[in-house]
Order: C-alpha cells, then structure tokens, then sequence
C-alpha cells in the first residue's frame, strides 16, 4: 500500500517484521547509485546524493578536520583504482560535481557501495529475457561492503603516534569495559579509550592465531590493524555471506594465505550473522574481546564503539560460567573450522572473569532451551543472579541502540510486553507484576544529532531506521531521547554501541549493565510464539552484561568522570549522558531514507534520496 507523509508519497510493506522491509524502488538510471539490500527477494533500489552548499559555511568542531573535495576526475580515477585493489569503491562523483554515494540496505545496519550500472552495461529489461518460469530473474549482486567513507578516502587522517597507548597503566581493570578512541575529540577523551591497532598490539602478549567474527570486513584494512610482526599469523573470519557476496569476501583475501573462513549458518530467513568478537590465542594465554564495531575503517574513526573484554586470559571457569556458555555459544555454529579453538578453551583458565554472557543464535527454542538465547537468557540472569530494589517500580529501563525493528502497531505487540518484562526483571517474580511498570527511556539519534555530528549526515548510512517501518510505529518515538554524551567527550561521535541497563531515579546507581551487537529488534532479541511456548531468534548476537552481584555489590555506582580513565576509579563508565534528555517538539527521530535539505550538515551536505 501507498501513504502520504510530509517527505512525499511512500510504498509501505505490509511486512510485520522490520527485516522484511525493503526501500521504495525508484526507475534505474544507469549514471546513478543504489541500494541494494543483501536479501533472499529481489532487491529494490534507492539513490543518495550529498550535495555541496558553496555558500553556508561549515561550523566544525576545533578539534576535527577540514576536507579538501577532490576534482569529479580524480576522484572517479582513485575510486576506480581503490576498487581494483581492495575491491572497495567509496565514492563517485557526477558531471556536475554533487558526489553521489550508494548505500546498502542490509537488515540491520546500512552500508555504501557502488551499483554496477556504474561499470557495466544494463542488464536487458526481464521482457527480453526467455521465459523460463513466471519468477523473474535475480538481478546480479553487487560491491556489498561500505567503501571507506562516503567523503572520500582523503577524509580520512593517519593518527599521530602520541594518539595511541604505549602501556596499559592507565586501564581501568576492574570493569574491562572500554571505549574506541574517536578521531577529532579532545585528547583527554581519548586517554584509556582502545583503537582495534590497541587491542592487536604487542602490548598484551606474542600473538599466535585469532578468530574474528563480524557483521562487515575490509580484509585489507582488518590485516594493516595486526602489528606487522602478527600480520601473517593465522586468522579465521566467521561471517554469515553467501554466494556472490561470499565469493566476493574470499576474493579479498587471496593476498592473503593465512587467512581462512567459516560461515555461519543462517537457516532463518531475513537473520544476519551481527556477532561482533575476536578470540586471541597467545604465547602467554588466551583472550576474548567482544565489540560492537564491524571491521572496517568507519566504524573506528568518529563513531562511539564499545569493547567489553570478556577475559584476561589465566582450565577453570569463573562464578559467571563464562566459560560454558562461551565454549555452548561456539559449539552453535556446528563448524568444524572452529572445533580446534573449542578444545583449546576448553583448557584456558577463565576463572577470573566477572563477566556473564548473551548471546543470540537462529532457531525456534522450546523448553529448557528457550533460556540459552535472546532476551529470555537476559531475563533468566536477571531473576538467579539480582535482588529487587526499593521502589524498584521507580529504577528506569533504558536502551540506547543503532537501529530499529518493526515491533507491532502498537507497544503491546512486544516492547511492552515480552521485552519489557525481561528489563524489568530483579530476582525471582514475585508481585512485581503487579507492580506499576517501570519508565523506559530510549536514547536514539536524532536528525540533529545526525547533521551536527563529526560526519556530519553519512552518519546516518550506520542508523538504519527506515520510513517504512517508522510510520507504523509512530508510537514508539514518544519514547525517544536523544544522543548526548558529554561525559565521554562523544556527543558528536554517533553511537554504532548499543548498551541496555536499569537505572536509579536519580541516574546514580546502576543495577545491571549490558553491552552488545543487538539492536532494538526482535530479530535480534528473539521473539516468544505458540501462546509464549517457543522463541524464535533470527541472528546471531553477543553481549557481555555486568551485575553487581559477580563484583560484590549492590549495585554499580555510575561514574561522572570517565576521562580521563583512572586505574582507581570504581564508578561504571556509562557512554552516554545520564539523564538522557527527551526529545524536544523539534527533535526527530534520524530515519535513513527520506531527504534532509533544510539545513547542510558539519562538511556542508544535504541528504537526498531519490
């Protein structure tokens, strides 16, 4: 069906599930760039454009750079040039000196590639084609990685070497929860914060071979973050791409022979492999690192990232049975390439870890097994592993997140219902039921937050939320507050992190906290079927969530000083401002698809889709 809404007339799915919902298919143009979405169903296309505003100057932060637009030539010369080397084109400029960039949508997070009408003659109209069988031909995939910006390689700078750790004194052991530095902030900001160069490096021991696992890879820049003395040991990327998409991953690599791959099986449709998290076998023990960033080079330069180290690497198992659930998380993907580093974890000491784990597998779960995975595993911890609080119906839930999924017309088809009774959950369900429902506070960007952050609009291709899905859950953006993150110096820094926690009345205390890769959708989270006697999950996920209990606390203060980090400190470091602040009456939600021109944004664009 057709809507009207003030950005313009638009198809809406009749999807229920935000991950079945694809953008409006406008008429291809051969000059111009698309989207096309890595999907089972025939792809719909849409166009972005970003369009210089010569004569409304640029406010930027002091502490961030300017960028000199190459000439269209030399642009689609080095464009050309990156895609032979790296398989990578990330950006091409028209005739009339508007860049125009093509954005990906994917199920969960946004990325930008080229269409192949770029290069390559159109594909004859389906008409012409022999008729085969009633379904149309696939239309053949293309470039499906996020180039290196939108700007252009030349936005991006080389850090100074004063920009990264020499020694790790200035840690914060107690939590192991860190931030990604962020180019173009105060250096203070940074002080404690990890680049991916960071946790790779010498620093914590002689590495021997390493798994990682994630949603998107630029092999060529993951393999320039290895030290050069690590850069030829041993690596496994575990990835859910599929034919051309997989064919494409692995041409990557061919420069690179120690490199191997294990695909995870995704037997749901519309599921993605979103699992963020790098295992480390060292000379001197073994570590898991688990993130939020997907390994290419935009998501470690002006985004806010998390990075909770699940373990430090001392075979015994912690009071948080790590260890077991890392080893049954592993043992999920029913993958012989990792069957080398179960055995090997099965003999490393994880007893020191005060972590626990959740994580997200695809499956439909009956029984016992409906508590191994998703929101249900978060709401099991909750009740064996917290104790109510006073005027608990007062501590607030909060989530902040990327992206967002379809959750029913209206909060009762699951936010308020099946979610919302996990985040509320502190020990055993007594009359809390009973009890008036906690407030849940969303932080989500807003289309300022957007326009005024470091990357200015771009940063929105990494918030997916689309105008499909929004005018069917208009509800839900009473919810909203936006991003503001002072206390971390990362209020222009667009949050890719997504962290879930329950939080006094006063924002002081905090009674768990969790970091993950799931967003706010019940892809991701899982959803309960079969009148509540069956999850079914799309994805895989993983998070690390903090409870006082495994510290020996009541609760965890929360920090006001985060930076610069202090080895001292017993404060937990929230990423963002605490009282988040509600939306204004001015204030929207960022959607990705619909055009922003009434205002150019910190490199003097405007957001145009068409």
């Amino acid at each position: 069906m057709s809507q009207d809404s003030q950005h313009g007339k638009w198809t809406i799915s009749d999807s229920e599930d935000e991950d079945n919902i694809i953008p409006p298919t406008p008429q291809k143009d051969s000059n111009k760039l698309s989207i096309k979405p890595d999907l089972e169903r025939k792809p719909d296309t849409i166009t972005t454009f970003f369009k210089q505003e010569p004569k409304l100057s640029s406010k930027r932060n002091e502490d961030t750079h300017s960028v000199k637009e190459p000439s269209a030539p030399s642009m689609r010369s080095e464009a050309r040039k990156a895609a032979h080397m790296t398989q990578t084109i990330p950006v091409k400029y028209e005739s009339n000196h508007s860049p125009s960039v093509k954005r990906k949508r994917e199920t969960e997070e946004a990325g930008w590639i080229l269409s192949s009408s770029d290069d390559e003659t159109p594909s004859p109209a389906p008409k012409k084609e022999p008729k085969k069988s009633i379904v149309s031909p696939k239309k053949k995939k293309t470039e499906d990685r996020r180039p290196p910006s939108p700007h252009g390689t030349s936005y991006y700078k080389e850090e100074p070497a004063d920009f990264f750790e020499t020694n790790l004194l200035s840690m914060n052991d107690m939590y192991r929860f860190y931030l990604n530095k962020v180019t173009g902030i105060p250096k203070k900001f940074n002080t404690g914060a990890l680049h991916i160069k960071e946790i790779l490096s010498p620093m914590f021991g002689a590495l021997k071979e390493s798994v990682q696992f994630n949603y998107c890879f630029d092999i060529p820049w993951m393999v320039e973050q290895y030290p050069p003395e690590f850069r030829d040991k041993p690596v496994i990327l575990v990835h859910g791409e599929k034919r051309e998409s997989k064919a494409r991953l692995i041409e990557q690599a061919k420069p690179y022979p120690h490199i191997r791959f294990c695909q995870a099986k995704l037997d749901i449709a519309f599921g993605t492999h979103h699992t963020k998290m790098m295992l480390l076998w060292y000379e001197e023990g073994f570590r898991v690192v688990i993130l939020t960033s997907n390994l290419i080079r935009p998501d470690w330069y002006q985004k806010t990232q998390g990075l909770p180290e699940g373990s430090p690497g001392t075979a015994g198992e912690s009071p948080t049975n790590f260890k077991r659930d890392l080893l049954e998380y592993l043992e999920a993907y029913r993958a012989p390439e990792l069957a080398e580093w179960i055995d090997r974890i099965k003999q490393h000491d994880l007893s020191e870890t005060r972590v626990y784990l959740i994580g997200s597998t695809p499956g439909r779960y009956q029984g016992p097994a409906m508590e191994k995975w998703g929101h249900l595993r978060l709401r099991k911890l909750l009740s064996e592993h917290t104790k109510p609080v006073q005027n608990e119906e007062r501590w607030h839930v909060l989530g902040q997140f990327s992206s967002i999924g379809s959750m029913g017309l209206d909060k009762t088809k699951w936010l308020a219902a099946e979610f919302q009774r996990t985040l509320t959950t502190l020990g055993k369900a007594g009359k809390s039921l009973a009890s008036p429902e906690a407030q849940m506070l969303l932080v989500y960007p807003s289309v300022e937050n957007v326009r005024t952050s470091l990357e200015g609009y771009p940063a929105g291709g990494s918030l997916p939320y689309s105008i499909q899905t929004a005018q069917k859950q208009l509800w839900l953006h009473s919810y909203f507050h936006g991003w503001h993150a002072d206390v971390t110096g990362r209020s222009n820094a667009m949050p890719h992190i997504k962290t879930y926690m329950r939080v006094s009345p006063d924002f002081t205390q905090l009674a768990w906290f969790l970091v993950t890769s799931a967003n706010l959708s019940k892809a991701a989270w899982g959803a309960l079927e079969k009148s509540n006697t069956q999850i079914m999950v799309r994805s895989y996920e993983l998070g690390v969530l903090y409870l006082p209990s495994a510290f020996n606390m009541s609760t965890f203060p929360v920090e006001n000083n985060v930076f610069p980090v202090s080895s001292s400190s017993k404060g937990f470091p929230v990423p963002f401002d605490l009282p988040p602040q509600r939306y204004s009456s001015k204030d929207k939600p960022w959607i990705w698809n619909i055009p922003y021109t009434q205002a150019p944004d910190t490199h003097g664009n405007v957001w145009v889709p068409s």
